[in-house]
Parts: structure tokens; sequence; C-alpha cells
């Protein structure tokens, strides 16, 4: 008689803490909903908590504890809340949606594109291709991403980041030409983006576009992009490239001034001079880097190839052999030493 009596007051028990749980977390969820409501967030966070911590399977708390949190940017409390969310719901919206935009935020690609993906089997409103196309791209899983970000580019056609990615996947896949009309759509639906107008430019240069790289750098500029020594020597790449030799020498020669000991921008100098036939200035630039580097065989071979264009076969004959005693590779120019190199 004692031990029924003993399990009758063990059930009763069990049954009013229970009950006495299920009240608290209701009692906290309906506080943290009016503090919420009055966008005391960090004041409905903390009752939310104390509303799972009473019953953990309480879904509602759970799911307004993750938006609070996100409120908060506590990203961890909203991710953990809306896990448990949704291993209880599976095709909880809410949930699936939070969770890829916080995989998302932190830059946590696979999960995010797991999430990003449900979310939009989950019609749920949002352009998730472009998501899911982006978090592939991060992972620099080209293939993957074009899947989905020509239905994104469909589905949002204003969107410029969209065909951006794609010129920017291709340009990573070295297929060059192939980006460059994605860069200029781009381009078109936002100009503003200085950085992606500089890309387009440089991509142009490495097909060899050079006419039209000269008007992106050039706007790039205008728009407010940074000309350092980098953009200069681009610049003055693509003007040697396109023709105009003079144009692109004079940026050349201004950028030395601020890099007087560059070997590279030096021979670079150097060699326009010498395309344009301006044999002694390309020896005085090529002797300028023998100054820094005694040991550098082909600026010497080159020295004597500027030589021998000015007519002076014998001291241009000797000081090629000599460089080529220095480095034997350069037995490779004698064929060009009447040529342009």
């Amino acid at each position: 008689m004692k031990n029924l009596l003993l399990i009758c007051c063990v059930s009763v028990n069990a049954q009013f803490v229970f009950s006495q749980s299920t009240d608290s977390s209701s009692f906290f969820y309906q506080k943290g909903i009016e503090e919420k409501g009055k966008r005391l967030y960090m004041v409905a966070f903390n009752d939310f908590q104390k509303s799972v911590q009473y019953k953990s399977d309480n879904i509602d708390a759970q799911r307004e504890l993750g938006l609070t949190a996100l409120e908060l940017r506590k990203y961890e409390n909203a991710k953990q809340a809306f896990l448990k969310v949704n291993a209880v719901k599976k095709d909880d919206t809410t949930a699936v949606q939070s969770l890829a935009t916080i995989y998302y935020w932190t830059r946590q690609w696979p999960e995010a594109a797991q999430y990003a993906i449900r979310a939009r089997d989950l019609h749920t409103g949002k352009n998730w291709n472009y998501i899911i196309g982006k978090c592939y791209y991060e992972q620099e899983d080209y293939g993957q991403a074009f899947k989905y970000f020509q239905p994104a580019l469909k589905e949002d056609s204003t969107n410029a980041e969209i065909p951006y990615l794609i010129a920017r996947s291709y340009v990573d896949m070295n297929n060059y030409k192939t980006a460059i009309p994605y860069f200029q759509k781009a381009i078109s639906l936002d100009s503003s983006k200085v950085q992606w107008i500089y890309e387009c430019a440089l991509t142009m240069a490495t097909v060899y576009d050079d006419k039209n790289a000269i008007k992106y750098y050039e706007l790039a500029a205008l728009k407010g992009y940074k000309k350092d020594n980098d953009f200069y020597e681009n610049l003055s790449d693509s003007y040697i490239a396109a023709g105009q030799a003079d144009k692109g020498l004079e940026i050349m020669l201004k950028v030395l001034e601020k890099k007087p000991a560059d070997l590279d921008l030096l021979y670079s100098i150097a060699h326009v001079y010498y395309k344009m036939k301006k044999y002694d200035q390309a020896i005085d630039y090529w002797d300028r880097i023998l100054s820094y580097d005694k040991q550098n065989a082909r600026a010497l071979y080159m020295i004597g190839m500027s030589y021998q264009k000015k007519g002076d076969d014998k001291k241009g004959q000797q000081l090629c052999d000599k460089a080529i005693e220095m480095d034997p590779s350069l037995k490779n120019l004698r064929q060009e030493r009447r040529g342009d190199m």
C-alpha cells in the first residue's frame, strides 16, 4: 500500500513539474513577445532564453529567440535556436531561410548553399538562385555556380552583381573573351562600381583589345578609381600596344620619377625606345639597369643589339657575346639580332 502511494505521489509530482515548466515557458514567451513589440530586444532575448530553458521544445519560443538574436547580431545564438526549430520542423520557412542567411553572412559557404537550396524549394519568395550561385562561386566551383547564376539573372535582370560574378568566374578560368560581355553588362547596370570598370579594362588588355581597354581605364579614373602606379603602368602598356607609344612612354616616365630603381619599369622604357628605333635612349635605360645589377645579361645583350641597330656591328657583337657568356640561354636570341625583340 505504501509503495502504491509513493508511485502515485511521484506521478502527480512529475505532472506538476511538467505543468509548471510549461506554464513558465509560456509566461516568459508571452513576456518576450510584449518586450519585443516595444523594441526592447535585449530584454525580450533574455525572456525567450528563459522560456526555452523551461521547455526546450517550445518551437515558437525557439523561433522568436532566433529572430531576436538576429536583431541583436548574436548570430551563434540565432543559429542554435533555428537549428533546434529545424530539427523538429524541417519545413519551417523562417528557420530554413534564417539559417541560410546566417551561414551566408558568416561565410560558411557549404552550409549556406545547403539551406539556401532548401529555402528556394520552399518558395520563400527570395532570389535564392543568386545566393546559391555565389556560395558555389566562393568555393571556386564555377560549374555549379553557373547552374544557379543563369536562372538568377532571369529572375532579377537588374542585379548587377550576377553578371559581374559570372565575368569573374570566366576570368578565374582564364576565359577572358567570354568574361568581357558580362563585365559590360554588369557595368551597364551599375556604373558606380569603379573596380568592375578597371577589371574590365584589365581583361580587355589581356586579350589585346587595348583600344577598348584604354576607354575603360579612363572611365574608371573619371569615376574615381585610384590612379596609383599600377594603374598608370597598365594604362601605359595599353597605349603602347594600341600604337600610341609616345603617350604610353610619357606615362611610364612619370611613374619612373616615383620608382627610379624599378628594374622592370626601366626595362620596359628601354624596350619602348628600342621599338621606336631610338637606340641611344634605349641604351641609356638599359645602362641604368646595369648600374643596379651588373650581372643582368639580358640588359647587356639588348645594349649590344642596340649598337648593331645603330650600325656598330663590332661593338654590338662583342657585347652580345659577353652577355651570352653570362647567360647561355641568350643564344636563343641570336637569330633575332637583326629583328625586333
